[in-house]
């Protein structure tokens, strides 16, 4: 079978070259170009919506594409398509550019001006890898990130003690008790307590994944903790000082891992921002700021959502807000959350009764919480409504973000203000 490769450039003539040239290479079937990165992004897409088998075994990225710069481009097609193998034409063949390539997920680079010799001997390795990849992991839709599965949802605090976690963990239930294979992730490094919340005893962290560069479905297993419920945990660790090992780079591939074997995924990424949460919340399909409708969590949220545009992590307008302890006799409410933070607005807001809650937080067993209160109720109601259960079950979706690309932009301001 010939390995499809699709070159994707903005310069015509650039373009015209490489595939004049793919066209000699023996067992290659070169794909009509793309000219720009959304082009590229949304065509892997519906070809991923169709089938893992439809995806080319090689797309081949000229450094000359946009709008999004080249190295932000294959990050994204690395993170959603991860048997698609990404090959860099490009002038700059330094080895800080080679390391820059390698780190955004591609699987080779090929200088400029083209050789035939060169571009034939990349081209037909990473075509190996990719079948030896989808071979490895099989032709299930585990594989597609940007189609029906590999949904990840992170759920940040606007504080500390406004439920981030709760809300995290009943989002998982939901999606899960749905039918959905999901995972449960926190990211919330130093101080995370999904563990608690849920009486888990564990050994394996998000840490053990960090100095790790290609996470293969084997060595995901054997990080993640299989709960009594049927999610699947990867948790932070016990030890909270370890969380700094988990840096952006690798929160990013430990987020592509779980993309590429669950259909859902929710992350709690706690109320502190680190590099890791920072990650997260770039490359979340759906982002939720948690907050309660008083002055201090509300104006926390605020200074949030300003903090993340500021660093280029996420626009107000591609954050959701989720109104936590809501009551009809507060001062606050949704509406006005939302004018105050310039967010999108959950239309689930979640009511205020810990007496519900106090009996199976204090014994690790959130996952047992009655189905009959009304926190339950309104929590899976906004799964609903964020479409993470199946449509019979619940609302579409109607707070997804943006349709953007994510690079680095937002994590590298966070580290530059951090040093």
């Amino acid at each position: 079978m010939p390995t499809r490769i699709l070159p994707a450039g903005a310069d015509p003539d650039a373009v015209r070259a490489l595939t004049t040239l793919l066209g000699q290479l023996p067992g290659v079937e070169p794909q009509p170009p793309v000219t720009d990165s959304t082009q590229l992004v949304d065509l892997l897409a519906r070809l991923a919506a169709e089938s893992v088998d439809e995806l080319p075994e090689v797309v081949v990225v000229h450094e000359r594409i946009g709008p999004v710069p080249a190295l932000e481009l294959i990050r994204e097609i690395a993170l959603r398509h991860p048997a698609v193998g990404v090959i860099l034409v490009t002038t700059d063949t330094s080895p800080g550019l080679f390391a820059a390539a390698m780190d955004s997920g591609a699987r080779g680079l090929v200088p400029l001006p083209l050789s035939y010799d060169e571009l034939a001997h990349r081209v037909q390795a990473v075509g190996q890898w990719s079948t030896g990849v989808r071979r490895h992991l099989g032709h299930g839709s585990a594989l597609v990130l940007g189609g029906a599965g590999g949904r990840v949802v992170t759920v940040s605090g606007a504080k500390g003690g406004v439920g981030a976690t709760l809300t995290a963990i009943q989002l998982a239930l939901a999606a899960q008790a749905s039918g959905h294979t999901t995972a449960l992730a926190d990211l919330d490094l130093q101080t995370g307590d999904v563990a608690s919340y849920l009486d888990v005893q564990f050994r394996r962290s998000a840490v053990d994944l960090a100095a790790i560069t290609d996470i293969s479905p084997r060595i995901l297993a054997e990080a993640v903790f299989r709960h009594d419920s049927g999610l699947d945990l990867l948790l932070a660790p016990a030890e909270g000082e370890r969380g700094e090992e988990v840096t952006d780079r690798a929160a990013r591939q430990i987020i592509g891992a779980l993309r590429a074997r669950y259909e859902v995924v929710v992350v709690d990424c706690g109320a502190q921002l680190t590099a890791a949460s920072a990650a997260a919340v770039e490359t979340a399909d759906t982002a939720l700021l948690v907050t309660t409708p008083d002055v201090v969590a509300v104006r926390a949220a605020k200074r949030t959502v300003r903090m993340w545009d500021r660093l280029q992590i996420r626009k107000g307008e591609e954050t959701t807000v989720v109104v936590n302890r809501n009551t009809r006799s507060t001062e606050i409410q949704p509406a006005l959350v939302q004018r105050i933070t310039g967010t999108a607005l959950a239309r689930t807001a979640i009511p205020a009764n810990f007496k519900e809650l106090q009996g199976v937080v204090d014994a690790g067993r959130l996952h047992e919480l009655d189905s009959r209160s009304t926190v339950k109720q309104a929590l899976w109601s906004l799964a609903g409504e964020l479409g993470l259960v199946r449509a019979a079950e619940g609302t579409s979706a109607t707070h997804r973000a943006g349709g953007r690309l994510r690079g680095e932009r937002g994590t590298a301001g966070f580290r530059r203000r951090k040093e």
